[in-house]
């Protein structure tokens, strides 16, 4: 039994044919019953894979989503089937993670949000792109301002 709050979705709770090109209208969201309260919301992806554009490779992440609602949710589902569209996509890692916080906050408008990608080494080098965004006028753009400039000094 569906509520009000979960009209309109359509990829949760029924069959579903996986993307292979990158298309962000897979996302989907909900009400956020909350949006009074300041909360995070995290999502890991530890099997995340793109391809290299330039030879076509794969690409493997673990790709980290943390958030701070205000109206609206990611429906987990969409998310998956969002992220999975990347199997078959040719982008480099930073273009990836800023494509993605991109697309989450055109589709939340939320508080905070922040994507880390976490690709794996390719030719002896690890490459951990950060990307995040703060509400303008809110108290949430100097918490994203802080959170950048101190991404790096506490990552090994």
């Amino acid at each position: 039994m569906r509520d009000k709050n979960t009209e309109g979705l359509t990829r949760l709770g029924s069959d579903h044919q996986y993307v292979f090109a990158y298309s962000s209208e897979i996302l989907e969201a909900f009400e956020n019953k909350h949006p009074d309260t300041d909360y995070f919301v995290r999502f890991n992806c530890p099997e995340f894979t793109s391809l290299c554009p330039i030879t076509g490779q794969p690409d493997f992440a673990v790709i980290y989503i943390h958030y701070v609602p205000e109206q609206k949710l990611v429906e987990s589902k969409s998310l998956k089937m969002y992220l999975f569209s990347f199997r078959d996509h040719g982008d480099f890692h930073e273009d990836v993670v800023n494509v993605i916080r991109k697309d989450l906050t055109a589709l939340l408008d939320p508080k905070y949000l922040e994507v880390i990608g976490e690709f794996a080494p390719r030719g002896g080098i690890s490459i951990y792109p950060f990307a995040n965004y703060g509400k303008p006028e809110t108290k949430w753009v100097e918490f994203a301002e802080k959170r950048f400039f101190e991404y790096s000094l506490y990552r090994k």
